[in-house]
């Protein structure tokens, strides 16, 4: 095959396929292999506003800092002190059965405001002065990872979390198609031609065992769902059709660890209200199907949840009646088996903020991975974490 052929018809591999690992005869491995605990991931893309998410209802800063923004009227009360807003109620009877933690001020020393830095660093679990080319998911399937399906991302490409060193996850956002086109008979054309003198590993070759192992997880996943049907109503959006995907796989007894979605739009510079209302009821209505689903068939205990932002909004209103970029955040966790549900801890003081105007955090978002992967994930955080941190007790 001449190298040009080849470049031009890699063209359809490389916006399907993100899996650079060596290549493998397709096997289907054994869940118990792994465990059965799952994690899945939902990304707030934007820096949604934690302050109009977890109100402080009773905080008269608060008002006075947004006197046109502050949410008053149809909050849900979970305390004295803080409420959830209106539009997340499909989450109440989460909370009210012990089933949602609410991590309060998450954030990192030296905050970065950049969207695409600070999600770096939130998907690499660096410090806001180290830059990794790989995520904490990546670096965990680097130790742990047998097939690119163990973590999937629920998009066209894949995210910076999702790579890790040597062994990468799968993004896909169809997997029906992604099948139909691993079985395209490019692929064959290229096995026939695999000793041809430019696919050396320095190159081409890197290429085609990346597109060999795709293929076969493509295959993997679409036989082990196919017959695999939600039996649960989900609202009719992009985000829920993730979830409804992921539950899919989750139910079908996929050996995949990870599940990783996103949501965006939450970045409010003007008129937030209504964008944000809009958006957190996509969020919450979404992810209530998705827990009915898995109950419905038994894989809830075995599921974790964890929802993130890049940062939070400044605490003071803009004259465009929205939010500038902030620093520290709520963090939610779902699960059957959480040992801190509830509001995990206090929101940090109105009246004693940073030098921009941004709530204090106290709880390194790296804690929140270290806890996961120790007690959720069962492994350790060296090789991981780059940076050792404190294990929490919320599961």
């Amino acid at each position: 095959m001449k190298r040009r052929d080849f470049i031009r018809n890699s063209a359809l591999a490389s916006s399907l396929f993100f899996v650079p690992n060596f290549v493998k005869a397709f096997e289907s491995i054994d869940a118990k292999s792994l465990g059965y605990r799952r994690l899945v991931i939902i990304q707030l893309s934007g820096g949604n506003d934690g302050l109009n998410t977890i109100i402080p209802y009773s905080n008269d800063l608060y008002y006075n800092a947004r006197p046109k923004l502050a949410i008053s009227d149809n909050v849900i009360k979970l305390n004295d002190n803080l409420a959830l807003h209106s539009s997340l109620q499909p989450l109440q009877n989460l909370f009210d059965n012990g089933e949602l933690s609410i991590i309060n001020n998450v954030g990192y020393p030296n905050p970065v405001r950049s969207h695409f830095r600070s999600m770096d660093i939130w998907q690499s679990a660096s410090s806001s002065n180290e830059y990794l080319q790989s995520g904490w998911i990546g670096r965990y399937l680097d130790k742990h990872g047998k097939h690119s399906h163990n973590a999937i991302e629920l998009d066209e490409s894949l995210s910076l979390a999702l790579k890790g060193n040597s062994f990468n996850g799968l993004a896909t956002n169809d997997y029906k198609m992604l099948h139909r086109s691993a079985r395209d008979p490019y692929f064959k054309n290229v096995l026939n031609h695999y000793q041809d003198e430019h696919l050396s590993e320095h190159n081409l070759g890197y290429l085609y065992k990346t597109m060999i192992d795709a293929k076969s997880s493509a295959k993997y996943i679409y036989e082990k769902t196919t017959t695999k049907l939600s039996q649960e109503d989900y609202p009719q959006n992009t985000f829920s059709k993730q979830l409804k995907n992921t539950a899919r796989f989750i139910n079908s007894g996929l050996d995949t660890k990870v599940f990783y979605n996103a949501l965006g739009g939450f970045d409010t510079h003007a008129n937030q209200k209504s964008t944000q209302q809009r958006l957190l009821k996509i969020y919450a209505e979404g992810l209530a199907s998705f827990v009915k689903d898995l109950k419905r068939n038994g894989t809830y205990e075995d599921t974790l949840i964890l929802t993130f932002s890049e940062f939070g909004r400044r605490v003071k209103q803009n004259s465009a009646n929205g939010t500038d970029h902030g620093s520290a955040n709520n963090v939610f966790v779902i699960g059957k088996n959480l040992k801190n549900a509830g509001v995990y801890n206090d929101l940090s003081s109105l009246s004693d903020l940073d030098e921009n105007g941004d709530l204090k955090f106290t709880i390194d978002f790296r804690q929140i991975y270290a806890t996961i992967l120790e007690n959720w994930l069962n492994t350790s955080t060296k090789g991981i974490i780059t940076s050792p941190q404190k294990v929490l007790n919320f599961i």
